[in-house]
């Protein structure tokens, strides 16, 4: 084990040198992959040091970040979903892991990750004074324990996709299929358990961490995430597209609702115009095209990715309305970048958003989840009434200025890695 540096740990504001593990960084769409960058940005602008040791699709990091690409099979991926390597490709013992796992129908990214990190910070612990995890919550993770303190971020226990998308399944076989791929959240609770200090985003994900994962209620500190105000606001010189509605959907799974905003849409689209952009890519053969096909909504629905941030805040101010239709989120960045745009929200009560978004018919404009005739009787609503959505839209933007910002973020950051320090001194020191 390593000697700590002197300052490691001391409350004084020493600037603090972070290792950040991040299995996937997808830079504009996924919550994590957005947490990544703009947190370490921040961290760095507050004076630490930050190496982001990322899996693919690798993190598009600030240049004052270093970024240690940790290669993976990529047996996931959105080119060839589902590919099998090849003999040729298996050049370590992680390779190997990692194909076995998929090979038994699990999701072996985390587990996999958790030990490449771990071989690439056995080696260079004395170069950190602590470890940020990024939810991979990996076997790998345990070994990085007793050689550097480690702070993990739990957004929200998967063990709540896994419940929706069994509950979601149409077959039995589907179903076995489901249980085996999120069979890795079982990995999770076990590490999860065994971490010295849990950071969350909700007060709702704080109380799924305790109920799902089992970890202790103490050791789980709520610091919300944030949005950059001055990048996420308003364009004035941007005309409103009549009828139009934005959302982000980064997966095609159950949880985030989609299929019943199109069938909301479908409802809407009876009476008057109504158009839908989706921040994310289209998946062939999914539910999501499917019920896009079977409703007839395919020439009023546009996918857009891999933009940049500028483009995605023109598309929330060309927007009549923002909505987060999901069944669970455990924050919802998406909500709180369209609010900070003030475009008027409407979201679910699903998880963490209300605590998130605020009061209904206030900063935003709620349904219950998976209601997809409540969802579209407030969008027919809300786009005959520009009253309604010019308040709540301001609401909106006053409550995001005034509760989050990534430095904010940042700070509440810091203060968990030197709570952690302290609580840990004596165990790495020599």
């Amino acid at each position: 084990m390593h000697e700590q540096l002197p300052h490691a740990g001391d409350p004084s504001g020493e600037s603090l040198r972070i290792a950040y593990l991040s299995y996937r960084g997808k830079p504009h769409v996924g919550g994590q992959g957005v947490y990544t960058r703009h947190l370490t940005k921040a961290l760095v602008e507050l004076g630490h040091t930050v190496e982001v040791l990322g899996g693919p699709p690798y993190s598009i990091l600030d240049p004052r970040v270093r970024l240690t690409k940790l290669p993976s099979l990529e047996t996931f991926n959105d080119h060839f979903p589902m590919r099998r390597p090849r003999m040729f490709e298996l050049k370590d013992r992680w390779d190997w892991l990692e194909t076995t796992s998929f090979n038994l129908g699990n999701f072996p990214e985390p587990m996999a990750f958790s030990w490449r990190a771990w071989d690439n910070l056995r080696v260079r612990s004395s170069q950190f004074d602590l470890v940020h995890d990024n939810q991979t919550l990996g076997w790998g993770l345990l070994g990085i324990q007793r050689i550097l303190p480690v702070l993990a971020t739990i957004h929200h226990p998967i063990t709540v996709d896994r419940r929706l998308e069994i509950e979601h399944a149409q077959t039995r076989s589907e179903r076995i299929g489901k249980r085996r791929w999120y069979a890795f959240t079982r990995m999770q609770t076990q590490v999860a358990k065994r971490m010295d200090r849990v950071m969350t985003v909700s007060e709702n994900s704080k109380t799924d961490i305790h109920a799902d994962h089992k970890v202790d209620a103490d050791k789980i500190h709520v610091v919300p995430v944030g949005v950059d105000p001055e990048l996420f606001r308003p364009i004035a010189d941007v005309a409103k597209v009549p009828g139009r509605l934005i959302t982000t959907a980064s997966a095609d799974v159950a949880m985030k609702g989609l299929v019943y905003l199109l069938e909301a849409a479908a409802k809407v689209r009876a009476e008057r115009h109504v158009e839908i952009v989706i921040i994310g890519k289209p998946k062939e053969g999914s539910k999501t095209q499917a019920t896009l096909e079977s409703l007839g909504l395919s020439d009023v629905v546009q996918f857009v990715s891999g933009v940049s941030d500028q483009r995605i805040v023109e598309l929330y101010s060309e927007a009549e309305l923002a909505v987060v239709p999901s069944l669970y989120e455990g924050f919802s960045l998406p909500a709180i970048e369209a609010m900070s745009c003030s475009t008027p929200l409407i979201a679910t009560t699903g998880g963490a958003l209300p605590e998130v978004c605020g009061t209904h018919n206030e900063t935003c404009l709620l349904v219950p989840p998976g209601d997809s005739s409540a969802l579209a009787s407030m969008i027919s609503t809300a786009l005959g009434d520009p009253e309604l959505r010019a308040r709540i839209g301001a609401a909106g933007r006053t409550r995001v200025v005034e509760h989050w910002s990534w430095k904010h973020t940042a700070l509440k950051t810091v203060e968990q890695y030197r709570a952690l320090l302290t609580e840990t001194r004596t165990r790495y020191v020599v």
